[in-house]
């Protein structure tokens, strides 16, 4: 029996398609087998909702022939046809026809479930200008609400007022327009998401011309965006009439502004265009946002002028398999296309932020700690550039390594190498002394002499270097700038009140560490210093990522490393953008992580980002993981969140600052975290 934990339904997940099946010029027998043929397909593909192009059944491009009666009696039967077949099929089909109703031809929209014609939506808005022509055949379904359709002898729901609900998939609830509406400056779909739909869907017949599906995509994204849904939409294919137009089959699926999958356009054969839209995101999102409920209100509250017809979905969960791309880094920017923008946002941002502070506190000076770790690197790169656009010398940036009981003789090298490529002030002020002193004082068995490295240890060397920091901007009068990171602050992987948690301006706690080790390698791709610099940043991206405060194993020679101690921080940044960003249930972010992770070359990635695929984690390391994360992050770290120093926000991703994204308590508890993990997913 399949553990619940592989089953799409058990994480809110829902399956749909976008059919694009042959059409023909008005054979309604035809189509109905070829509706019927895409409809068997995508249940062996489990498919919840399948979306076939406007008028499928009728076809569309007929002109009068849509008046004929026989005509409109082969599409009753072809709809009876599909009805039937639909029986024994788990998709929920909405199918498009020309049907009559009170002495009226509706180009509408009909939702169909095992066996059962669920309602029929008519069109809204009928094109009338360049080619198009509807308003000679078909009536507008404006206003229509409340109303039944006499459909092969039963009274079926009509009007513009239909959802449709699963009663048993919580989310799992439909909207439909049909082509024009979706371009009209109000489309019908923004009142059905406010009045609860978080899947809408289009029917479409439109023609293809130059640049026009880049239209189609464009509308589809900015509504999936605006309104917080998963946006369906198919348009017809090869086989419609072209006396004077052309088809080209597009169809697509969009979520919150994201493409998820697009068919292959001018395809002479059936298409399915699969793929898994989340509701929980879904819904988590319209949470987040105070402006969706605010629409709701301005246009009267949706929710009280619509009817929920609902039905049994009657999906037993089962393990599918999951047909949607899992970015593996999703704080990296990942499209080829849109990378180097995105990096050369995400850097300016931080360049920006000191700009601006340094001119707003008429300091004249930046005071880093230069460890020759990720960090510290990245912020001062972005100093030095600062630097560069306010008229400065990079003299005016202060760089002080300040080697303690652990640091390598690599990384302070680094340090001083990076320091002189980028012609900054560089100085270094051994702690051992000072540190050595203060443990003696304290008592702490390492003043004896005694290899004691416990956390009082290493956080004496890590204040000591704040303090420094601190002292050295009243002498120098600088500011001193902070170098922790998001990741870090999710962790609380950071010494409260020193330099990665404290400092006047922390330029780098708005970027996770994989979105860091990212921007340094952009750095050097787009050649953003010289080639000495980069020779120095390219060395220091090769190391081990370790904070440097307890001495080498001294019988295996290993440093101290952070990885070990608290995870990858791969995971760890994938962990924490599902929570900070979506606040999904930690089962759901495991269920996520195990379909990006399990395989060696799974999920998506840059080519040049430093992860070759070879990587693989199995669920019970990402349990491990994930549950430590939790603790840390909802037990351990938010007292140090809630005093961080101002930091700009880079990513879409999220932000910590308790002046922004997140609020949360700092004596809170992971339990209930815990406890949805431990209950939902599998320990082997």
């Amino acid at each position: 029996m399949t553990h619940p934990f592989y089953a799409l339904a058990s994480h809110n997940m829902l399956r749909v398609a976008a059919a694009t099946p042959p059409a023909s010029v008005g054979d309604t027998r035809a189509n109905a087998d070829a509706t019927i043929a895409l409809a068997k397909e995508a249940d062996a593909q489990g498919v919840d909702l399948l979306v076939f192009p406007e008028l499928n059944l009728t076809s569309y491009a007929i002109d009068d022939l849509h008046m004929q009666t026989a005509q409109q009696r082969a599409t009753l039967a072809a709809v009876e046809a599909v009805r039937a077949a639909s029986e024994g099929l788990t998709p929920v089909l909405l199918v498009g026809a020309a049907l009559v109703r009170n002495g009226r031809l509706f180009n509408c929209a009909l939702a169909i479930s095992r066996g059962r014609v669920l309602g029929v939506v008519p069109k809204t808005f009928l094109p009338n200008y360049r080619e198009y022509y509807e308003k000679r055949w078909f009536a507008s379904g404006m206003g229509l609400t409340g109303l039944t359709i006499d459909l092969n002898g039963e009274a079926v729901p009509f009007g513009t007022d239909l959802l449709f609900e699963a009663a048993d998939r919580p989310g799992f609830v439909v909207h439909a327009e049909i082509c024009e509406d979706y371009w009209a400056p109000t489309p019908p779909s923004t009142a059905g998401s406010l009045a609860g739909a978080l899947v809408c869907c289009n029917l479409s017949a439109s023609n293809i011309i130059i640049g026009k599906a880049r239209e189609r995509m464009l509308l589809a994204a900015a509504q999936s965006a605006r309104t917080a849904t998963a946006y369906i939409y198919s348009a017809a294919g090869i086989g419609e009439s072209t006396t004077d137009l052309a088809w080209d089959g597009q169809g697509f699926v969009y979520e919150l502004g994201e493409l998820l999958v697009e068919s292959e356009r001018f395809c002479r054969r059936p298409e399915l265009a699969v793929a898994d839209v989340d509701l929980e995101r879904l819904t988590q999102e319209r949470l987040r946002n105070g402006t969706f409920s605010d629409a709701a209100r301005a246009l009267g509250h949706p929710e009280q002028q619509f009817r929920r017809i609902r039905f049994e979905h009657g999906v037993a969960p089962r393990d599918i398999g999951l047909i949607r791309d899992v970015r593996r880094f999703p704080f990296v920017p990942n499209a080829p296309e849109k990378r180097d923008e995105d990096c050369y946002e995400a850097f300016n941002i931080q360049v920006e932020g000191i700009a601006k502070r340094l001119s707003a506190a008429g300091s004249g000076k930046i005071v880093i700690g230069v460890s020759g770790g990720l960090d510290s690197t990245h912020a001062l790169i972005v100093a030095a550039k600062a630097m560069d656009r306010l008229g400065k010398p990079r003299t005016d940036i202060l760089g002080f390594t300040m080697p303690g009981f652990a640091t390598g003789e690599g990384t302070k090298a680094n340090a001083w190498a990076l320091m002189n490529a980028l012609g900054i002030t560089g100085e270094e002020i051994d702690i051992r002394p000072g540190a050595r002193a203060m443990l003696e004082e304290m008592k702490h068995p390492f003043g004896r002499g005694e290899p004691v490295y416990d956390v009082t240890f290493e956080n004496v060397q890590a204040g000591l270097r704040t303090d420094y920091l601190f002292r050295l901007a009243n002498q120098r009068a600088g500011m001193v700038l902070g170098t922790g990171d998001l990741s870090e602050l999710a962790l609380g992987w950071c010494t409260y009140g020193v330099g990665d948690q404290m400092s006047h301006y922390a330029v780098n706690a708005g970027v996770p560490k994989t979105l860091i080790q990212f921007l340094i390698r952009w750095c050097i791709r787009t050649h953003q210093y010289d080639e000495a610099t980069d020779a120095v940043l390219d060395a220091i991206l090769s190391q081990e990522i370790s904070p440097e405060l307890v001495p080498a194993d001294a019988d295996t020679g290993a440093m101290q490393s952070t990885e070990d101690a608290i995870g990858p921080y791969a995971l760890n940044d994938f962990f924490a953008h599902y929570v900070i960003r979506h606040g999904l249930a930690p089962s759901k972010i495991a269920f996520l992580a195990w379909h990006a992770w399990r395989n060696a070359g799974a999920g998506k990635w840059p080519a040049d980002f430093p992860e070759d695929g070879r990587v693989a984690y199995d669920l019970p390391t990402i349990r491990h993981w994930l549950e430590r994360f939790l603790h840390r992050f909802f037990r351990l770290s938010q007292f140090k969140r809630s005093a961080i120093p101002n930091g700009p926000k880079v990513s879409a991703g999220g932000a910590l600052s308790p002046r922004g994204d997140w609020r949360a308590p700092s004596d809170g508890t992971a339990k209930s975290w815990l406890e949805e993990l431990a209950a939902n997913v599998p320990a082997d």
